[in-house]
């Protein structure tokens, strides 16, 4: 690789890497990190099965599209959803969650995958992507809506029937 290659490369990495900071400034990786360890914690009250503490990161009109089309509207209604599938536990994985840049607007933005595994042995049964609009309140950053759209399948988790056509 030739000198003025190499200086190219390093002056485009450079100014990436200043664009991406301006982009995403301290404050809002920390609450972008807020969002992320609220995700990991619902994560761990579901595999638990300890669906009023998953519940409590949902705001009272939490509005649901489950991945194969139900809608699920309000706190209570999407907590026992959870309780009535006694067969699956359910996971999300965020691979981005974006912070709105106006203080006036407590807002953030995940996106991820999510799995759905048999809860007697964990087999994967169902899958896809999603996205989720968290609110931050009295401090707390909580789900206000979340889409689920179901990608894939296996064994008993195909036979699950669509909710919409």
């Amino acid at each position: 690789m030739t000198a003025p290659v190499r200086l190219a490369l390093l002056v485009a990495a450079v100014v990436s890497s200043y664009a991406l900071g301006r982009a995403a400034p301290h404050q809002h990786s920390r609450e972008a990190a807020a969002v992320r360890s609220a995700r990991a914690q619902q994560n761990t009250a579901l595999a638990a099965r300890d669906f009023d503490r998953a519940a409590s990161f949902w705001t009272e009109d939490v509005v649901i599209r489950s991945g194969l089309g139900l809608i699920i509207q309000g706190r209570a209604n999407y907590r026992s959803a959870f309780v009535a599938d006694t067969t699956t536990v359910f996971r999300r994985e965020p691979d981005r969650v974006d912070v709105s840049d106006n203080e006036r607007w407590p807002l953030a933005f995940e996106s991820g995958t999510w799995t759905g595994h048999a809860a007697a042995d964990g087999r994967p049964l169902v899958r896809g992507r999603y996205a989720a609009q968290w609110i931050k309140r009295d401090g707390h950053w909580l789900i206000r809506a979340e889409v689920f759209v179901a990608l894939g399948c296996a064994d008993s988790g195909c036979k699950r029937p669509l909710s919409v056509q």
